[in-house]
């Protein structure tokens, strides 16, 4: 049986791919630093599933989170490094503080993931990184959360070199507007979200399942000769003037 953590997965895109893997078989670890949403995905969540409540910002949470995951599944066939935290606002506003919650998490956070599970990860095993369209595309407010989650796209080519002899893929998934309770804990109006929408070719935000078919697809051996590429998944966003 096939195995899989998700960090950053008791919400949003990371809880929707949770469920479409435990859909098709795998056994499935999450991890969420929020307890009501710990909560609720340990609720919702229907399979062989595992939740842990941990903090990506952490080193000493990530490895214990390692830990648990191998002494509970052994090893593992896919990583997904879904967390990340996005609070907008003008650069000139940005505080020291505001900077280490988003490297934390974004950066920091992700690297030492992947490098505390590279043990317990199987050779032939996939890495999936979520990175967005705001490393690549501006948008106002977002210079600091596009920097921390663009560092990531940068490692790419490298790690996928570095890990090639063990055959670990690693790829990104960039989704474009998704309908996630990040919209509503930005508190973006309905309104203006129909308005975002008239600007994607495809006329609708993605869904969680959109980005999580494109992980799974990422994991597959479908995907077993893709290796250090980011995958926009964003109805066609940008695409035109």
């Amino acid at each position: 049986m096939p195995t899989a953590l998700i960090t950053g997965g008791t919400t949003g895109i990371g809880r929707a791919t949770a469920q479409l893997l435990l859909d098709r078989g795998y056994r499935v670890a999450v991890t969420g630093r929020n307890p009501d949403t710990v909560a609720s995905a340990r609720a919702a969540l229907d399979g062989d599933v595992l939740v842990i409540r941990s903090d990506s910002a952490s080193v000493a949470d990530i490895d214990a989170l390692v830990a648990d995951v191998g002494a509970q599944f052994g090893a593992l066939d896919l990583l997904f490094l879904n967390a990340g935290v996005f609070r907008p606002g003008p650069v000139a506003d940005v505080t020291e503080s505001d900077f280490d919650a988003q490297v934390d998490v974004n950066f920091k956070g992700q690297f030492f993931t992947l490098q505390r599970a590279l043990p317990i990860l199987n050779d032939g095993g996939s890495i999936v990184m979520t990175v967005g369209l705001g490393a690549s595309r501006g948008s106002v407010g977002a210079a600091l959360g596009a920097g921390t989650r663009g560092a990531l796209l940068a490692m790419l080519p490298s790690l996928a070199v570095e890990l090639a002899p063990r055959r670990i893929r690693v790829n990104a998934v960039s989704p474009g507007m998704t309908d996630t309770p990040l919209l509503d804990k930005l508190g973006v109006p309905q309104g203006v979200r129909d308005d975002m929408a008239t600007q994607i070719p495809l006329g609708r935000f993605a869904t969680g399942r959109d980005i999580a078919e494109t992980v799974a697809f990422l994991a597959s051996d479908a995907a077993g000769y893709i290796t250090g590429q980011e995958i926009t998944v964003a109805g066609g966003h940008g695409l035109s003037a």
